[in-house]
């Protein structure tokens, strides 16, 4: 087992989140693949290895335990972040990757194709445009925007019960969310000093 792999099964372990072999190399070869990537396509400016399973990794798996089986669509997840880890663990979920950019679309295109994540569709679209037969139950979304900029692009693809799912740092904007149904989770990342938070609005 090699750094990476300890940092993240560590990691897991301390969330109390149980990798199995299978996730744990699909997670491995999808993080070589950033790191590849990156050299050439800036989809990060994270660029040490280790950082990267931290404030990566770690950091999306630290909301897995409000996913739900089923739809979700992931809003402006650059190298999919966290859609495609959601996908790993949850094979169960369909996840929908949506993102503005072309090359971060074509970088996710590829870790599908790669790891075979059937679950996984990848967007290349602004997610305001984006129209789809089935509303969404569930939308995630990680430094996309502002609470209530996002909540306007994409109140069209959610559910009338849906949940917006929100990871923040310390940029809650408590005004807004006073106004909403909303509940702030905060979110321990080990490893990861910064201050992480899950903003969970119902409708």
């Amino acid at each position: 087992m090699n750094e990476n792999e300890r940092l993240l099964c560590e990691g897991a372990e301390l969330m109390n989140i149980d990798l199995s072999e299978f996730q744990v190399q699909q997670l491995i070869k999808f993080h070589a693949l950033i790191i590849k990537w990156n050299k050439v396509y800036n989809l990060s400016a994270i660029r040490d290895p280790l950082e990267s399973i931290k404030k990566h990794f770690l950091d999306s798996l630290s909301i897995l335990s409000f996913i739900k089986p089923g739809l979700l669509l992931d809003v402006g997840s650059g190298a999919g972040l966290p859609g495609i880890i959601i996908a790993i663990m949850m094979p169960k979920t369909s996840v929908f990757v949506i993102d503005s950019v072309g090359k971060k679309c074509r970088f996710m295109q590829t870790v599908k194709t790669e790891l075979s994540l059937i679950n996984v569709t990848v967007v290349n679209s602004r997610v305001e445009s984006f129209r789809h037969h089935e509303s969404f139950p569930q939308i995630t979304s990680r430094a996309f925007s502002d609470v209530a900029s996002t909540i306007e692009k994409v109140k069209h693809l959610i559910t009338d019960d849906g949940r917006y799912l929100m990871m923040k740092g310390d940029n809650i904007d408590e005004e807004t969310i006073q106004k909403m149904k909303a509940k702030v989770h905060i979110l321990k990342v080990p490893f990861v000093s910064d201050n992480r938070s899950l903003l969970e609005i119902q409708l």
